[in-house]
């Protein structure tokens, strides 16, 4: 990691380079699951993102004091105790969106995402680092969580943010967007195969933004050496 600029390479890892719904695929089963609109994908994201961001700092300050051999059960009981409380907030200030999501919250749990950035980053960095690279990862994988419940929602139902009033109250009913009255929808979006379909979609297109960028690049640099050589 550069010295220089710590916190933009973090930032850039998590949220393109090593995007944990785009790259690593982890978390496939709530990432299939849930999406089947974009205010379920995004209520989840932000759960999920609360967890890393809250787990990395904890077992960065708390790693002196873990010893080797009981590092994992110690990470698992951290994670455990972090899900169990953003639980009990969603249950009690989102209980319709806490019906809808269900047993997926407490599942962040075992999600690998997780006890993998507690293991691979938050037991080797500083605290604001361990941090930062829970919240960029978590936001990542929010991102990617909203845009597949998007993709779902608007191919299934021809509409966006449908049951927004489950976070962001009664008042939040008129920002549903609709394609027409008469639209039929595509079942396949809203079944299992449709989210692999879609999701697939979503890598195609990160992996096809990363050729062109590389291929911009290597074209500058043959161009500065060029240039150097004249």
């Amino acid at each position: 990691m550069s010295a220089e600029h710590p916190y933009r390479e973090i930032a850039f890892n998590g949220l393109w380079q090593n995007n944990p719904g785009l790259v690593q695929l982890l978390g496939l089963c709530p990432l299939m699951a849930v999406t089947t609109n974009a205010i379920n994908g995004l209520g989840l994201g932000i759960a999920t993102l609360m967890t890393l961001a809250t787990t990395n700092l904890l077992i960065s300050l708390l790693r002196p004091f873990i010893r080797e051999e009981i590092r994992i059960p110690a990470f698992v009981l951290i994670i455990a105790s972090t899900v169990t409380a953003i639980e009990l907030l969603i249950h009690a200030y989102f209980f319709e969106l806490y019906a809808v999501l269900g047993i997926f919250i407490p599942l962040i749990v075992t999600n690998c995402i997780i006890i993998g950035r507690a293991e691979a980053y938050a037991a080797k960095h500083p605290p604001r680092y361990a941090w930062l690279d829970g919240a960029m990862m978590g936001l990542g994988f929010a991102l990617v969580l909203v845009a597949l419940g998007a993709i779902r929602e608007l191919l299934a139902q021809g509409t966006i943010l449908s049951q927004a009033q489950l976070m962001f109250g009664e008042a939040a009913r008129g920002l549903t967007l609709q394609l027409s009255a008469d639209f039929k929808g595509l079942l396949l979006a809203a079944l299992p195969p449709g989210a692999f379909i879609s999701l697939g979609f979503l890598v195609a297109g990160k992996n096809y933004i990363d050729q062109r960028r590389a291929k911009r690049t290597e074209s500058i640099t043959l161009l500065k050496s060029v240039s150097a050589a004249e």
